[in-house]
């Protein structure tokens, strides 16, 4: 059995999956984006699972390229996993950061025992990702992941707001 990657266009908040993943910021805490998005359809159980990660082992916050599984609250989830994408620079190159919000997901969910995991376009609102090139980027690194473990997940959805998203998402997925 292979894992299924799928592309929808639609609301993160709205997915029936095992994992939603989060483009947190650090503090955890909530924020615009999909961050405040998830915080607000999920409710004050995400907060409060976040708080405590806060008072706990990320007292300074999470690092970028991290990532950390609370509660999903009231989405449709069972879980999310809280993810810092980096801030695009056109002078230092991150890209490993943001492949690193994809590999750390998604070992984050395989310890959960996620089988189905959705993931916005992390770094692409706010932190000014170039689109096109964080969906290759995204593709790359979750298809290296599953070609080491393949048999992990049933099926990784890639859920993206607009149009625009989803023609970046659909070039990335055609190439090999």
């Amino acid at each position: 059995m292979s894992t299924t990657l799928t592309l929808i266009q639609g609301d993160i908040t709205e997915q029936t999956v095992d994992a939603v993943v989060n483009a947190a910021n650090s503090s955890l805490l909530g924020g615009g984006g999909v961050d405040g998005a998830i915080h607000r359809r999920g409710g004050p159980d995400i907060l409060d699972a976040c708080r405590a990660l806060r008072a706990g082992h990320y007292g300074r916050g999470l690092p970028t390229g991290q990532a950390v599984a609370t509660t999903a609250g009231r989405l449709p989830a069972r879980w999310v996993i809280h993810t810092v994408g980096p801030v695009h620079s056109s002078t230092e190159d991150r890209s490993a950061l943001l492949a690193s919000c994809y590999t750390e997901s998604l070992r984050a969910a395989a310890q959960l025992g996620a089988r189905t995991v959705a993931f916005p376009a992390i770094s692409t609102g706010v932190y000014r990702w170039p689109l096109a090139d964080a969906a290759r980027t995204a593709v790359a690194t979750v298809r290296a992941a599953l070609a080491t473990t393949p048999d992990a997940f049933d099926e990784i959805r890639f859920v993206v707001f607009d149009d625009r998203a989803r023609t970046a998402y659909e070039a990335a997925l055609a190439e090999d």
